[in-house]
């Protein structure tokens, strides 16, 4: 089945170049109409520019916005040019990012706060300004960018997992919330090989580690073959797979053996095996262990 997004209305932050850039192309190749979002100075306007008149060269729509995810009022000027432009948003790909790597023992606050900024704040502000929209429309497909860093950890960026552990709570929390308005959120992982992670790759693998074989995973989360939310996916290389939580069987301790320190001490290694671990389906050990628990508004 060919993935067609015509009559689809999508927003790329961070779309100028790497990951951003395939992803706009990917997305408006299949249909979509396109705003493709990046930073208001002059170089990263033109890299936007260029991405813009690429998609129309190809015969797609697309429109700039040069406006910052960091503030609130940047996130909703987004959805604005893309409501003055195409009337609505059906997708959203919150691309947008930076780093600045440094041991936590060397990294200076303000780095850390601009860090989660961009990359957290950055994800909530514009998620914030299309889910009214998304959910009043009965449709809607977020990609949220997360990381291994914060999945598997990375020495020197605990700015950056940080912030790409806070998106994953953040898609736990909306997957639940958008399920029912079929508005679904999803994470990518990527790996590629980008101007962000210059020197990473060896010059004779980076076209190995391309940015476009990470955005056929975001244009299928995208579209409406997706039905899943809250999953993360994994993409690098031309490979896929999905990072996912699973709590092992632990230990009860009954009123024979009441919890202790010495106690949690002596069943340590049962706690902590991996045999017998369940998966942890979103929102379902909340339910389990508090059954009546009122509903949030």
């Amino acid at each position: 089945m060919t993935l067609d997004l015509h009559g689809r209305v999508a927003i790329v932050t961070g779309g100028g170049a790497g990951l951003g850039r395939s992803h706009a192309l990917l997305l408006a190749s299949r249909g979509a109409k396109l705003v493709v979002n990046g930073r208001g100075q002059a170089d990263s306007r033109a890299r936007v520019d260029a991405v813009v008149a690429e998609i129309r060269g190809a015969g797609g729509e697309a429109v700039a916005s040069y406006d910052s995810v960091e503030r609130a009022e940047g996130g909703a000027a987004i959805a604005a040019t893309a409501i003055e432009a195409f009337g609505k948003i059906d997708i959203l790909v919150n691309n947008a990012g930076f780093v600045r790597d440094r041991s936590f023992i060397k990294a200076e606050l303000e780095d850390i706060e601009a860090v989660i900024r961009v990359h957290l704040m950055g994800t909530i502000h514009c998620t914030k300004a299309v889910w009214p929209l998304m959910n009043e429309q009965g449709y809607g497909r977020i990609v949220v960018t997360t990381s291994m860093a914060a999945t598997s950890g990375n020495f020197g960026q605990s700015a950056y997992g940080a912030a790409k552990a806070g998106v994953l709570g953040l898609m736990n929390c909306l997957a639940l919330e958008g399920r029912k308005r079929d508005v679904l959120v999803n994470a990518i992982s990527p790996v590629a090989a980008t101007a962000m992670t210059a020197g990473m790759f060896p010059a004779d693998s980076a076209a190995a580690f391309a940015p476009d074989l990470v955005s056929p995973a975001v244009a299928w989360l995208a579209s409406e073959r997706c039905d899943v939310s809250g999953h993360t996916i994994t993409a690098g290389g031309g490979a896929f797979g999905r990072v996912h939580y699973f709590e092992t069987a632990g230990v009860r301790f009954g009123a024979d053996e009441p919890a202790s320190v010495e106690a949690f001490d002596a069943q340590f290694a049962a706690v902590d095996s991996l045999a017998g671990a369940e998966e942890c389906a979103i929102g379902s050990r909340m339910r389990a262990a508090f059954p009546q628990a009122p509903k949030a508004t």
